[in-house]
C-alpha cells in the first residue's frame, strides 16, 4: 500500500482522524441528505443562500450574525460532545419577510460546518407520519426516527397551515417531535409566520392558542429568538391590476 502511496495506518498516523472519521464520505452522505430533504420539500432554489457571501447571501435584517453565532455553539457542543447551550432557534416574521431564505442559509451553512441537519416542513411532517403517506416508501416510524436523531431539523412554518386549534393528533405529534429532540439534546429551528401569545396589537391566534401551554413552554425552555422584520420580499414593487 505505502508503494501506492497510501499511508500505512499501522505506522503513520498524520491522517489518523481522516481515517477513523471517514471524512469524505461522511461529508458527501451529510449533504445528499440534506439536499434530499429539501427536494422532498420542492425548495431546490433556497440551496444557495449563505450567509454572507454569494449573490444569494442573507441581508442585515434576516440575522446572518445571529444565525452564524447559534451555529457556532452547535458546532462548538458537537466537538466537544456535549449539549447545546441553547437548543432552539426560533425565526419568526411576517409573510415574505425572508425567514425561510435565513433558515435555508443555516441549513447550507451547517452541512458545512460538519453538522447533519434535515428540512421539512411542519404540515410536511404531520402528513408523512400517516400511514403510507411518506415518500421513498418510508414507514410512519421511519419518519419520525429520522427527524427526532439528526443533529439539527429545520421546521419550517411552525403551525403555518393551523387556523383553528390544532388537532389532537397535530398536537400529539408536534409535542412528540419537540419533546423528543429536546430530551437528546438535539437543536431545531423553527420559522413561524404567527406570534407566540395573543396580544392587545396583535389579537389574532399565537402558537400557544393552536398547540397549547405546554408545547410552547418546552419550546422556549432553551431558545433563542431572531425575529425577521421588513416587506413582504415576494409582492411585486407596483400592484397588479387583475
Amino acid at each position: 500500500m505505502s508503494q501506492l502511496g497510501v499511508p500505512d495506518r499501522r505506522t503513520d498516523r498524520s491522517d489518523a482522524d481522516v481515517w477513523d472519521d471517514i471524512a469524505v464520505p461522511k461529508a458527501r452522505a451529510r449533504r445528499l441528505a440534506w439536499e434530499r430533504s429539501v427536494e422532498d420539500a420542492a425548495h431546490q432554489e433556497y440551496l444557495g443562500f449563505r450567509f454572507f457571501t454569494g449573490p444569494l447571501a442573507l441581508d442585515k435584517n434576516q440575522k446572518p450574525q445571529t444565525l452564524q453565532n447559534w451555529l457556532n455553539s452547535l458546532v462548538g457542543a458537537k466537538r466537544s460532545e456535549s449539549r447545546p447551550e441553547t437548543l432552539n432557534m426560533i425565526i419568526p416574521g411576517n409573510i415574505g419577510s425572508g425567514k425561510t431564505a435565513a433558515a435555508f442559509a443555516l441549513g447550507n451553512e451547517a452541512v458545512l460546518a460538519g453538522v447533519d441537519v434535515l428540512f421539512a416542513k411542519h404540515a410536511t411532517y404531520m402528513t408523512w407520519r400517516r400511514p403510507d403517506s411518506a415518500p421513498h416508501n418510508m414507514k410512519a416510524w421511519e419518519v419520525r426516527k429520522k427527524f427526532v436523531t439528526c443533529e439539527l431539523l429545520i421546521l419550517d412554518e411552525l403551525c403555518g397551515e393551523m387556523d383553528t386549534t390544532a388537532t389532537e393528533f397535530a398536537r400529539r405529534e408536534t409535542i412528540d417531535l419537540i419533546d423528543a429532540r429536546i430530551s437528546a439534546g438535539r437543536a431545531t429551528a423553527y420559522t413561524t409566520n404567527l406570534r407566540s401569545r395573543r396580544t392587545p396589537n396583535h389579537p389574532g391566534l399565537g402558537v400557544v392558542d393552536i398547540l397549547g401551554e405546554r408545547l410552547l413552554s418546552r419550546l422556549e425552555s432553551s431558545a433563542h429568538v431572531a425575529r425577521i422584520q421588513g416587506l413582504d420580499r415576494r409582492k411585486p414593487a407596483k400592484p397588479l391590476d387583475w
